[in-house]
């Protein structure tokens, strides 16, 4: 899913678009597509024109932004993800000495992610007071890159592999509620040479991003979202596109919402209220809408099949979506093929 956030705590979001994977599908060439129509809409619909900041696109761990950077490399948008603390980062290649004979190199140093004695003196370094994390400091290194071969997404890429360089940071706060003792967040940008205002709005912009869970969670818990038993993919993506137009109505109905509170919930300002909260006061905005369909007619079950007798009639069963195992490796390849 794709959605777009608001500034500040809230647990609103815009949900742009859903794909449900296949198991022959690439994720991260199917979620590059995804981001380059959604922004293409966006575009086209007026919402990003020539001289707009870039639209930043923010991923969890678990994606390839390094990938991602490179296949929307032709976009106004800025890569923003979450990498893990044991990857092992390239610093840039030094300035080529004059006469020098050989190819140039591409890197300058391994940078551990978990080793500090790799990591080089940073370029930045800022320091937050904020009300919830303590102090929140951040180091920040320019032209950082992964070392690219030719394997597993990479393994039919034409050419030499590109040199795909942004901004690596690392944000360490004071405590996290529940935890005083909080591991350090790494973060990589695919725009390079960021100032230290923009290191600080990238790794609050991050945080923001933390809000599409309570997205999930109304969807699963209050939209019922996962609670009918469907057999049928498409009727999947039906259900899904059936809860997201649900949610969309939910936030065009913010401002007309009462607060209708239970005993032991506090009062909420005009214009804050939680998603929960506006579907809980919906049904009064529902009776003063007009009616675009009959009234249901009434009816009652028929009586089903008989006891004792035989299902003439299974339903079917669908594949349940396990990913195809691909080859990783020249080597795979070729013993694959004979």
């Amino acid at each position: 899913m794709i959605a777009a956030l608001e500034p500040g705590r809230t647990s609103w979001t815009a949900v742009l678009d859903a794909v449900r994977l296949g198991p022959d599908d690439d994720d991260i060439a199917v979620t590059a597509g995804q981001v380059r129509d959604v922004i293409t809409r966006l575009i086209a619909a007026g919402h990003w024109r020539d001289g707009d900041p870039a639209i930043l696109v923010i991923f969890d761990a678990g994606y390839d932004v390094t990938r991602l950077s490179f296949l929307l490399a032709d976009l106004p948008a800025q890569v923003l993800g979450r990498l893990r603390s044991d990857r092992v980062m390239q610093r840039p290649a030094p300035p080529r000495q004059p006469h020098t004979v050989g190819r140039p190199r591409k890197h300058g140093g391994e940078l551990a992610l978990s080793d500090p004695a790799t990591w080089p003196a940073p370029q930045l370094t800022t320091s937050t007071l904020t009300t919830r994390y303590g102090i929140a400091v951040t180091a920040a290194w320019d032209r950082v890159h992964a070392r690219l071969t030719h394997r597993a997404a990479w393994l039919d890429h034409d050419g030499p592999l590109p040199v795909i360089e942004g901004t690596l940071i690392r944000l360490q706060v004071d405590h996290l509620p529940g935890d005083r003792d909080p591991k350090p967040v790494w973060l990589w940008c695919s725009a390079a040479g960021a100032p230290p205002a923009e290191v600080d709005r990238l790794w609050q912009a991050f945080l923001r991003r933390f809000d599409l869970e309570h997205t999930f969670r109304l969807f699963k818990q209050i939209l019922g979202w996962t609670a009918p038993k469907i057999r049928d993919p498409h009727a999947a993506d039906r259900w899904t596109w059936l809860i997201i137009t649900c949610h969309t109505q939910l936030r065009l109905a913010r401002p007309l919402t009462d607060d209708l509170r239970l005993p032991w919930e506090r009062p909420a300002p005009p214009g804050t209220l939680t998603p929960a909260r506006v579907r809980r006061g919906f049904r009064n905005i529902h009776a003063t809408l007009p009616r675009l369909a009959s009234a249901p007619k009434p009816g009652k079950p028929g009586p089903g099949r008989p006891p004792g007798s035989k299902n003439r009639h299974p339903a079917p069963r669908y594949d349940v979506g396990k990913t195809t195992k691909r080859e990783h490796t020249l080597k795979a390849r070729r013993e694959r093929a004979g």
